[in-house]
């Protein structure tokens, strides 16, 4: 079974409410969505999230770099080699991660479907269910608590709230959601690379101090400073989680040597895919080190693929796959079953998404 064609195509989906972090504000997800054919008539799909702050990536980047570098260097090889499809892929073009990513989820729905068989099992098989938090954007105090009281209206039992815009602020936001929520809620923060190391000590110390109760603090410091997650992780009790900080299995060996962070955050955008997201949970893992498997603004299309990653992985303990939660509207059929916080796994092949419906529409 050869790889035939590869084509590149949009996906839209218009969010709840806008999307908001230190980073960025998105109002709707337009991201590039893949199609892999074989010889004898199957299809993977793949999608990939063009987020700019954070992978340098755009719409047309991402076109460009699966249409005239990715694409040729795949086709015509048998879908069952898929160890030599994933270094075909990362090799061929230096960075352009969620460009890659797209592609080696198309090709894992593909390997599985291949097996008729639901990719997680054959990544591993740990669990059939996983939970996931959901966003709370960075807003004004009032608008996050009322935000954060619907969620938890909506089934939601773990909130990640997004902080890191005006670092002054941010104490009295998360001790106000805290207020509203009550303590049987568990608080995820994500500051976005918001804070220095100074300010992300002080910060933490205060909601410490004030009880906020918080499981873990993610990404507080700008990506490049491991110094400086170094020293916010020394100095604080609150587990910290890199993000944006590791992307590869070097800076995953990196920052666990350093002890820079406690917990980290595996996103299929910043790995390149399942091979290097399987590599860095073996790395941490082996380290006594936890993961989360995160996502961008992503649809249910590359989502059910890291879902897939997660149900197969007992490292991967954490989950903030609320992609699909965020969007008002659902572009493709099939897949992980999303109800409320609960995403269940499916026996249908590979990532288990209606292609062909998809197609027809």
């Amino acid at each position: 079974m050869k790889i035939s064609k590869v084509e590149v195509g949009l996906v839209e989906a218009p969010l709840i409410t806008p999307f908001k972090t230190a980073l960025r504000t998105v109002h709707s997800i337009r991201n590039i969505v893949v199609f892999i054919y074989t010889d004898n008539g199957l299809i993977g799909i793949g999608e990939a999230a063009p987020t700019h702050v954070i992978t340098g990536e755009t719409i047309s980047s991402i076109r460009y770099a699966i249409e005239e570098v990715i694409a040729p260097a795949i086709i015509g090889i048998e879908i069952d080699e898929i160890a030599l499809l994933s270094q075909r892929v990362d090799a061929c073009l230096y960075h352009n991660t969620s460009a890659k990513a797209a592609v080696e989820i198309a090709l894992y729905d593909l390997w599985a479907k291949q097996y008729n068989a639901p990719l997680y099992k054959l990544l591993g098989g740990y669990r059939k269910i996983i939970t996931t938090d959901i966003t709370i954007s960075v807003n004004y105090t009032d608008e996050m608590v009322k935000d954060s009281i619907a969620a938890v209206k909506r089934g939601f039992s773990i909130l990640k709230v997004k902080v890191g815009k005006i670092p002054a602020e941010d104490v009295e936001r998360v001790l106000a959601i805290r207020k509203a929520v009550g303590p049987e809620i568990t608080l995820r923060v994500d500051a976005n690379q918001g804070w220095t190391a100074k300010e992300a000590v002080k910060i933490i110390s205060q909601l410490e101090d004030k009880g906020a109760d918080i499981e873990l603090i993610e990404q507080p410091v700008h990506y490049s400073d491991v110094k400086g997650m170094q020293y916010v992780t020394s100095n604080t009790y609150t587990n910290i989680l890199a993000d944006e900080s590791v992307f590869s299995p070097k800076q995953a060996i990196e920052v666990i040597e350093k002890r820079a962070a406690d917990l980290i955050n595996i996103k299929l955008m910043k790995t390149g895919g399942i091979s290097k997201a399987q590599q860095i949970n073996q790395i941490a893992e082996a380290n006594g080190v936890a993961c989360m498997i995160g996502c961008m603004l992503e649809t249910k299309i590359s989502v059910s693929a890291a879902a897939h990653f997660a149900a197969a992985n007992k490292n991967v303990t954490m989950v903030d796959l609320d992609g699909p939660s965020l969007c008002s509207e659902d572009p493709i059929e099939g897949g992980p079953i999303f109800e409320g916080e609960n995403i269940q796994m499916t026996d249908a092949p590979g990532i288990g998404l209606l292609i062909e419906a998809y197609l027809a529409r």
